[in-house]
């Protein structure tokens, strides 16, 4: 499941396109955040830290590789497997695109190896929120043309499905919603269906619970944590008790080039694709030297509180 950090990002990077998409209806952001963690939450985590660009981030969420294992288990829906899905009108180049994206991903995410070993193997879940491929008789566009790709064309489907959801739970009509009906929306999303007998125990389980109660955990989550600000260019000064380390990009997985210690003044010259690290001049010569985590830093000529030791984020 993503962490509190993962969604801190995941807000100040979209929730910019969110909110004004959800305009009359009764969701908000928190609740859109929840439905991205729970569909790709093992996907953009992930690629976040592997210093891609945002647009290639999103192009790569994609994912759901099951197929077919009989009556109820495994997939049910159009299509179960390589078989059918080439035997449909256009079949063939959804099957090259489904397979490929597959293997793009997978270059990232190491859970998905042995599926692309497996050459009969391709995504079925597609952009952010992961649109089905059954969908792809009906709109054949938004699968062959890559449209999930784009962040705002995932987000503009998951927003039908909800509004489906709601009518299915017959909150249609409703302006606010609370966080357990947005959890019987979720799983009407996931499923096409809500038994209110059942409570949130509905919907897939991924072993430990199931997607009504996952979406609630992400939901609480995501409305604990608060997007972070950006530093603002200017002179900072370091803070970690145990030094800083100065990176060659915003990451934990870029290498460190050096510490430095506690007390050091610097110039914070731009921020980064992810607010949590800023680019920095250590010389007062306009040139740039690396990237170090923000929280760690305090405006210059200010009484300097030493930070705990405390370790970058994972």
């Amino acid at each position: 499941m993503p962490t509190a950090d993962d969604l801190r990002w995941f807000k100040q990077q979209f929730s910019g396109q969110i909110q004004p998409a959800l305009s009359g209806t009764p969701f908000d952001v928190d609740m859109l955040v929840a439905i991205a963690s729970q569909e790709t939450g093992e996907i953009w985590p992930i690629l976040r830290k592997k210093g891609l660009t945002l647009d290639q981030i999103t192009a790569l969420c994609v994912g759901d590789t099951i197929d077919f294992q009989g009556p109820r288990k495994g997939r049910q829906a159009f299509p179960k497997n390589k078989d059918e899905l080439i035997a449909a009108p256009n079949g063939q180049a959804m099957f090259e695109v489904a397979r490929s994206a597959l293997e793009d991903m997978a270059k990232f995410i190491p859970g998905y190896t042995s599926s692309v070993a497996n050459p009969n193997k391709f995504c079925h879940g597609f952009g952010v929120f992961q649109r089905d491929i059954q969908f792809f008789k009906d709109d054949p566009g938004y699968f062959l043309d890559r449209r999930y790709e784009k962040f705002g064309e995932s987000l503009t489907q998951a927003l039908n499905e909800l509004r489906n959801g709601l009518k299915t739970v017959r909150l249609q009509n409703r302006t606010s919603i609370t966080d357990l009906e947005f959890a019987s929306v979720a799983i009407a999303y996931n499923t096409g269906g809500f038994n209110p007998a059942k409570g949130l125990k509905q919907g897939f389980f991924d072993g430990e619970e199931f997607y009504g109660e996952r979406i609630a955990d992400l939901l609480k989550l995501s409305r604990s944590v608060q997007a972070a600000t950006q530093l603002a260019p200017g002179r900072y000064v370091v803070i970690a008790r145990g030094g800083l380390k100065l990176r060659g990009g915003p990451g934990t997985n870029f290498d460190s080039q050096k510490t430095l210690p506690a007390g050091t003044e610097l110039n914070v010259v731009a921020g980064s694709s992810d607010p949590a690290w800023v680019h920095v001049d250590l010389e007062g010569d306009s040139l740039l030297d690396g990237y170090v985590f923000a929280s760690f830093l305090a405006p210059a000529g200010q009484p300097m509180g030493l930070g705990e030791t405390a370790p970058e984020p994972d």
